[in-house]
């Protein structure tokens, strides 16, 4: 197909559908003298889900254009956006990556050969790659580096210097792989954009970059690895699908964010040229669309009624998974999938007990069980006597004696709003002094940045007394470190996978944090994190 193309005809099948191209031009002229040179790549990190079918549909069409497709298993990317991908699994992760995306590209009849696969460490441990990182080092700003990875690299309130090199590896990894042009997500852009800058810099050429617009999830926001309500995994069962796409946001008429509607115009529709919609009779009976604006526009004048939007996207969908799913039955990818993504209430590690024990040794597995985090009732607030940016509070948490806590959140919250509330409170960390006076714990709040910046103090459920314990949901038989060791870091680390979930509900790991009531919670910021 691509031999009777013409330059034209193969840039417009490379970019549609895309929301974004920098370097048109350069694009044009590759197409006028050869074939193009693109990649794609994926950081190993959680379990690629159904959006995976977007960048594989546009494999599709760099394929049937002609181009030559790199995809790159990202698995140190993985380990340096805070660990995701621990050491030890990431060879795992590659494996399971490489098996799953070549299903996914087999289900929609892409020819394998056609592809070339890389590892990021087959290369990026090399001598050569490591001084261009150092190089690059020496140019790039601290604020260059957090900004280019704002939207990709974990965010968190202490970031590891690790989060910053992210954004180089990646722009380095367009010269490594001799490409024209690096293909993802538009939430790359600021990478991309670093790449542009920095590259001309080392002596090496700068790439044009496709992007795709992001697919909003089932819950109406991005699709992602670590929410789990919004998305659907690739091995998900039928009755797992139907019941994910019930609760999926898709309001009549609502055509914004709606991440039923997306999956019909980016993945069905570039795959298969049409899109069936199965109705009874008397509602309509059966219609074949074969242009998504003409889906869009029914259902915004709700000619297409939300169910049967839904009913028609499980049965296009559930085609495209059958391969999938029948595939990782096999004895040897049901042992890679679990190996590479252990049960955290199973596993263990190195001289740790199961999940469920904890008990503080300094080999024991890295388990939210060893927080001592217990509800807390603030029984008095003042400023600090020596720094009128930190309060000093006195919080009850089931001792005989008051804990002395010492925060910065004089900026966010008056000393009324604090006065008698309950709230969550971290009571193993080393005691430390701020600005003369000792204090004895952590009062645990979500934290949204920005300008300004925004924090609140964590809520437990409604009839929470003073001493209960939170734990994360299937770690509640854990016990807590008698002190955590700060050389081990083990709340830092820790730390970095609690959050505020859509729905503002604190987790760890997509595991909701709990007391004997109910869940913790804050009031507004949603995607928050927790520190």
């Amino acid at each position: 197909m691509a031999d009777q193309l013409s330059p034209e005809e193969k840039f417009n099948l490379i970019t549609r559908n895309l929301q974004e191209v920098l370097g048109e031009e350069k694009l044009k002229q590759v197409l006028q003298e050869r074939e193009l040179k693109v990649y794609w790549g994926t950081a190993t990190t959680g379990k690629p889900h159904v959006a995976y079918f977007v960048p594989m549909s546009k494999i599709a069409d760099f394929l049937r254009a002609g181009c030559e497709v790199t995809i790159l298993f990202a698995d140190l990317h993985a380990y340096l956006d805070n660990m995701k991908a621990p050491w030890e699994l990431l060879e795992l992760r590659v494996k399971y990556y490489e098996q799953v995306i070549k299903a996914m590209l087999e289900s929609i009849g892409v020819p394998l050969e056609k592809l070339r696969f890389i590892k990021g460490t087959d290369y990026q441990l090399s001598r050569e790659y490591t001084l261009d990182v150092y190089r690059l080092s020496s140019m790039v700003t601290e604020h260059d580096a957090k900004k280019a990875g704002a939207e990709v690299v974990k965010q968190v309130e202490h970031p590891l210097l690790s989060g910053l090199l992210y954004p180089g590896l990646q722009a380095l990894d367009e010269e490594y792989l001799k490409v024209d042009a690096q293909f993802g997500g538009v939430d790359q852009r600021k990478i991309f954009t670093l790449a542009e800058k920095y590259l001309p810099s080392l002596g090496y050429a700068k790439r044009a970059h496709l992007m795709n617009p992001m697919v909003p999830g089932l819950t109406g926001t991005k699709m992602s690895s670590s929410e789990e309500d919004s998305k659907i995994d690739l091995l998900d069962s039928k009755e797992d699908v139907k019941k994910k796409l019930k609760k999926a946001f898709c309001e009549p008429g609502n055509i914004q964010n709606n991440g039923v509607l997306s999956f019909v115009k980016h993945v069905l529709f570039p795959l298969r040229g049409e899109f069936s919609i199965k109705r009874d009779p008397k509602w309509g009976g059966d219609k074949v669309y074969t242009g998504f604006e003409e889906v869009e526009k029914d259902f915004a004048e709700e000619l297409i009624h939300p169910g049967d939007l839904k009913a028609s996207v499980e049965v296009a969908l559930n085609q495209l998974l059958d391969p999938i799913r029948k595939k990782f039955q096999s004895p040897e990818l049901r042992k890679l999938t679990n190996s590479a993504y252990p049960d955290p209430s199973k596993t263990t590690g190195k001289g740790a007990k199961t999940a469920g024990g904890g008990g503080g040794g300094e080999d024991d597995e890295l388990v939210p069980s060893r927080l001592d985090i217990r509800v807390g009732k603030i029984i008095s607030v003042e400023k600090h006597p020596d720094a009128d940016s930190l309060f000093l509070e006195k919080i009850d948490v089931g001792e005989p004696e008051p804990r002395t806590v010492v925060s910065g959140l004089v900026a966010y919250v008056s000393q009324e709003e604090l006065q008698d509330r309950t709230v969550l409170v971290l009571c193993n960390l080393k005691p430390q002094k701020m600005r003369g006076i000792e204090s004895q714990a952590m009062l645990l709040c979500a934290s949204v940045e920005g300008e300004p910046r925004r924090v609140e103090p964590l809520d437990p459920p409604e009839g929470s007394s003073p001493g209960e314990r939170v734990f994360v949901e299937g770690y509640e038989s854990g016990k807590a470190d008698e002190r955590l060791n700060p050389k081990k870091k083990v709340w830092e680390k820790l730390q970095v996978d609690l959050k505020i979930s859509d729905e503002c509900v604190a987790q760890w790991k997509d595991r909701k944090l709990l007391t004997k009531l109910g869940q913790i919670t804050c009031k507004t910021l949603k995607g928050g994190n927790i520190s």
